[in-house]
């Protein structure tokens, strides 16, 4: 068996265990150095069991992800997550907008994707922000006569907006896996961000002026009446404190005036105050936050070295070039590849969540790109939409898990994915956009950079 052969034999007994439920970073170190011991065996020069450059290697690799200056925004961005979502901030925001939005066809679901899609842009933890909609949005939705389906579908789609709209933390671990600048790709994710959060939205009118059953006006006596004045100040205390300490951080790393580590420092700082302010600053909760922002920065730390360790022996053993060959004897398109890789990556998004799919999978696609002749940049706006439809595509569609864990007992998996279908739909038009409008997603990075 040639090396290359024994490369391919390594990523596909790797896809089976950890189909079969085995940890994925630990899988990944483990078959790293075993099949790294192999590429790097030298029986002239080995002298004990333990003198085998893999081992070198993994250290190595290890270092390298610990003194990543990307990586550091990380731990930073998910406290400052972690911290608002504590802070109480969600229910004011979630009311105000409602009162706000009460004259347009299904007002609460408009009013739900806009806290969605704020509430996702502060954490970008999709778990956090689908739990927390479906304890407080979902009920009142239901309340207010809502169709089940209808309501868990904008639940969920809205809830994954974090992955795509910066700083996603989804971003900064392909900025790191890439080397592109995570400066430009957050500045070429706001427009598509935001675009697919409005085809959700003009969705959900849509809907709702064709099919009023689903979304029903709410009654006069259910409404509550506030004067103007009384809106403001609504606005003033929920919407505009979580609104400035988002455009604070972002409005920091485009225009050059902190790196995201440091933005996403004055955005942990940020946090920190509002919770403060909105009296939800507890000892409790500080100890909570950095509890599970510990736990999911080491999570994504040995992801990285695991990933590193594999693909360099996968690489070494000529797995990289095996494939390469193989794609660039197909002939194809730039667009037929492009198409090639996004079903691929949407296909993967069943049974992996989208960190292992970043870390792992998508490397095999980037030494291509400059063949088919495919700015990264691009290439990474294009795999934050497709990813998306990893948390709402049936049968493994977690978002669709998250909300199923908080919500009444009467609501069925089957309903839920059932509303969730037509908001893949969009994904999939927003996608369509970005293929045929490239300017989307390039256009802010080659005004503000020169990209």
């Amino acid at each position: 068996m040639t090396d290359p052969q024994v490369a391919v034999m390594m990523l596909g007994i790797f896809i089976i265990v950890i189909l079969l439920g085995f940890p994925i970073a630990f899988t990944l170190m483990a078959m790293g150095v075993g099949f790294g011991y192999y590429a790097y065996y030298d029986a002239e020069r080995m002298r004990s069991v333990f003198d085998n450059q893999i081992f070198d290697l993994f250290v190595n690799q290890t270092y390298s992800v610990m003194a990543n200056d990307v990586l550091t925004a990380v731990p930073l961005f998910l406290f400052m997550g972690y911290i608002v979502e504590r802070a109480n901030i969600v229910d004011r925001l979630f009311h105000t907008l409602y009162i706000s939005a009460r004259r347009i066809p299904g007002s609460m679901a408009v009013a739900a994707l806009l806290t969605c899609a704020m509430f996702a842009t502060a954490t970008g933890i999709v778990g956090a922000v689908v739990t927390l909609m479906g304890m407080l949005a979902f009920p009142a939705m239901l309340k207010a006569r809502y169709d089940t389906s209808f309501a868990s579908g904008v639940i969920c789609a809205g809830g994954c907006l974090g992955i795509l709209i910066p700083p996603s933390i989804m971003l900064i671990v392909y900025a790191a896996t890439s080397n592109v600048s995570i400066v430009k790709l957050y500045a070429g994710a706001i427009i598509p961000g935001f675009m697919l959060a409005g085809l959700y939205m003009a969705y959900v009118i849509g809907r709702a002026m064709l099919n009023p059953k689903l979304a029903p006006k709410p009654r006069e006596e259910d409404i509550e009446q506030v004067s103007v004045f009384q809106l403001v100040i609504m606005l003033l205390t929920s919407f505009f404190p979580l609104a400035f300490l988002i455009l604070s951080v972002l409005g920091a790393i485009l225009f050059g005036l902190a790196t995201p580590s440091e933005a996403a420092s004055i955005g942990a700082l940020g946090g920190l105050g509002l919770a403060a302010a909105y009296r939800s600053l507890t000892w409790e909760r500080l100890r909570e936050s950095v509890y599970l922002t510990v736990r999911t920065s080491a999570m994504v730390c040995w992801l990285f070295v695991g990933s590193w360790v594999f693909s360099s022996v996968f690489s070494y053993l000529g797995g990289e070039a095996l494939i390469s060959e193989f794609v660039l004897g197909l002939n194809l398109s730039p667009l037929a590849f492009l198409l090639m890789a996004q079903l691929i990556i949407f296909l993967l998004g069943w049974p992996l969540e989208w960190s292992e799919i970043i870390i792992i999978f998508v490397p095999i696609f980037l030494p291509l790109l400059p063949f088919f002749g495919i700015d990264p940049l691009f290439f990474g706006i294009l795999v934050a939409l497709n990813l998306q439809t990893s948390f709402l595509t049936p049968p493994m569609a977690m978002a669709a898990y998250y909300l199923k864990g908080v919500a009444p007992p009467h609501v069925q998996l089957v309903t839920i994915f059932k509303g969730v279908l037509p908001f893949l739909s969009m994904i999939l038009v927003a996608m369509v956009i970005m293929y045929n409008f490239p300017g989307v997603a390039l256009f802010l990075p080659e005004y503000f950079y020169g990209h």
